[in-house]
């Protein structure tokens, strides 16, 4: 494929124009493989991952938070100018997620999916975003990191249209993307975010990586939340546990997009985790059992279980908790 030209001035594309170059079919990346086995081949025979269990149920977009927690989009990997490039595609929607047995919700959302997918590249790989607008409203994508105006996302794209952000992946670290379209907030947490994670040019040690995103539901349109979520559905991995296997290292990649409350915390029960501030470190910052966490702040969270059993996570805001952000670990023995 040949090097797309960026719209002048950021100039939404038009349908013919995406028709002409291929971007307007399905929302599907491809590639996925590829940039796993570029980014992570050493690291996967090294870890082992428990079998998820079978049959468990997903809010209706047919998204399984439980396949959500190590799903990590690489894109499409080429080579451009003799640099690895990165292509992902991104399509705005809008579609329900049933909350829980009594409440259903309106979402604004990614490729269908309440947080997005989260996208993963190499510090220094060209990240090249395909962005398509079916949401019904006017949208953008912002991504959190280091990259010149023109790619920064604050421009309205609107219903219909389509745009491409164009950058480069720095700093490493984990990083988010977000609709920059005002209210902001109202966009959030309508569900329009998602993690995107710049791996430092030599990795990290072999884990087993998790994604946990903190939101807020506001169901009433009262500018507060009523129900809570990680990684999409109210109490999804308290009904439904988290398996890991007993001595192995876990590395969290924990985001809070939580609006209209000013911060929340991440408690670990029974264990200790190392702390690595934004993700922009080799080293830990420091060791703790709870972190509090402002809106879009996010950290890697590493730790390892001694005994088997069900050990609980949440925020310490019980009221957080209680409506929707608990979950469970469950350690397995190898």
């Amino acid at each position: 494929m040949q090097n797309l030209p960026i719209p002048e001035k950021r100039k939404p594309w038009t349908r013919r124009q995406l028709l002409q170059l291929g971007l307007a079919g399905g929302v599907g990346v491809t590639g996925a493989a590829l940039g796993l086995q570029t980014l992570s081949a050493k690291l996967l025979p090294q870890v082992k991952i428990p079998p998820l269990p079978g049959d468990t149920p997903d809010g209706g977009n047919g998204i399984n938070p439980l396949q959500v927690l190590r799903d990590f989009d690489y894109g499409t990997v080429k080579r451009e100018n003799g640099r690895t490039l990165r292509e992902f595609r991104i399509t705005a929607k809008t579609s329900t997620l049933q909350l829980n047995s009594a409440v259903t919700f309106n979402t604004w959302n990614c490729n269908g999916r309440v947080p997005g997918p989260t996208l993963r590249a190499k510090e220094g790989d060209r990240i090249r975003v395909l962005f398509y607008n079916q949401g019904g409203h006017s949208h953008s994508l912002h991504f959190h990191g280091t990259h010149p105006p023109e790619a920064d996302g604050v421009k309205p794209i609107a219903n219909g249209k389509a745009t491409i952000y164009e950058f480069d992946a720095e700093p490493y670290g984990v990083h988010l993307y977000h609709c920059h379209v005002e209210p902001v907030t109202r966009h959030i947490g309508k569900g329009l975010y998602g993690m995107f994670i710049v791996d430092p040019p030599g990795g990290r040690k072999p884990a087993d990586e998790m994604v946990l995103i903190m939101a807020g539901y506001d169901i009433n349109d009262d500018n507060r939340n009523e129900l809570y979520a990680f990684n999409g559905l109210p109490d999804y991995y308290h009904h439904h546990p988290i398996p890991i296997y007993k001595d192995q290292l876990i590395r969290l990649y924990v985001l809070n997009m939580i609006e209209y409350d000013p911060a929340a915390t991440f408690h670990l029960h029974a264990n200790f985790f190392d702390v690595y501030r934004t993700g922009m470190t080799l080293t830990p910052s420091e060791t703790s059992d709870v972190i509090t966490m402002g809106t879009a702040e996010r950290h890697i969270l590493e730790f390892s279980y001694r005994y088997p059993g069900k050990y609980m996570f949440h925020p310490h805001q019980d009221i957080i908790a209680q409506n929707g952000c608990m979950g469970l670990l469950e350690v397995l023995n190898v």
